[in-house]
């Protein structure tokens, strides 16, 4: 067990933990404005990754598919919130459950009729190919350097959206008071609106920039729609500081337990579940406030 080893995977898990983090974001942000369990999110990442594979195939080029992804499915997130969630808001929590679960499955036959029920390749940008070579302490591929990097941004970005903009105000607004701030002459439905397409717009991203590093097939949303709830449970439901932490954390845990012991790498992340549960029952971070 050599040091560049151990230096490789946690960087490993690092990156792991860039999806997870963005899954745990686009989660977040709708349970925390909407107060919908989006049980469909895992199959918006896994419609992310297909539409990129699409778009790809289309114009050969990533860097219009990292673009084009969030935004079309992003607005597939704006018709279902439209049409499908809005008629049950104020009929309790089952509802859209039920719905976004069902919803789930419809999205993976869509796509098994679309594409097959085999997997597709996603072969790494060329540009991103190479990687980092740094003595004493490994070799770093790159796409997985710029995974890390465009999350963190990302992430930035997000929070000096809610946190030093006047949108962010009313987005912070909505969801701790949506009938005040109506009062005030905000139209609190465009605003769902727009955060649940934000949401959905994550979960596709995650699954674009998880393609290269995972297998693209009508299932893999299934998986990463558990380790989503996992991680947001950790951090605290509704928090976006909590996601972010849970979402390095349980990607460094899941990768040195595969180092150690490849045979509980899969449970490892339920483990830490139920130990920070017994810690804080209410996760890392807080009772579900919007970007708290």
């Amino acid at each position: 067990m050599t040091l560049d080893l151990i230096v490789a995977q946690l960087f490993t898990g690092v990156a792991l933990g860039a999806v997870f983090v963005l899954l745990s974001t686009g989660l977040s942000v709708i349970f925390g404005m909407l107060g919908v369990v989006n049980f469909a999110h895992g199959a918006f990442y896994m419609t992310g990754a297909y539409a990129g594979v699409f778009v790809l195939a289309l114009t050969g080029n990533f860097w219009i598919a990292l673009v084009a992804v969030p935004v079309l499915i992003g607005v597939m997130g704006l018709g279902v919130e439209r049409f499908l969630i809005r008629p049950l808001y104020g009929r309790g929590q089952d509802y859209p459950l039920l719905l976004t679960f069902g919803l789930g499955y419809v999205l993976i036959e869509v796509v098994r009729i679309l594409f097959g029920t085999d997997g597709m390749p996603f072969e790494t940008p060329p540009l991103l190919s190479g990687g980092l070579d740094i003595e004493g302490l490994g070799y770093f591929p790159a796409y997985r350097l710029f995974v890390i990097a465009m999350t963190a941004a990302l992430m930035l970005g997000l929070w000096i959206l809610l946190e030093r903009t006047r949108y962010g105000l009313i987005i912070r607004g909505a969801a701790r008071d949506p009938e005040i701030l109506s009062v005030l002459g905000v139209d609190t439905r465009k605003v769902f609106l727009l955060v649940f397409g934000l949401g959905t717009g994550l979960a596709a991203l995650a699954g674009l920039l998880a393609a290269p590093m995972r297998s693209v097939n009508p299932e893999m949303g299934v998986a990463v729609l558990i380790e989503a709830f996992v991680v947001t449970v950790i951090g605290g439901m509704g928090s976006l500081l909590g996601g972010a932490v849970a979402g390095m954390l349980v990607g460094i845990v899941v990768s040195m337990t595969a180092l150690w012991m490849p045979e509980m790498s899969e449970i490892s992340m339920f483990a830490l579940m139920a130990l920070v549960l017994l810690v804080r029952p209410h996760g890392l971070f807080g009772r579900g406030a919007l970007a708290r």
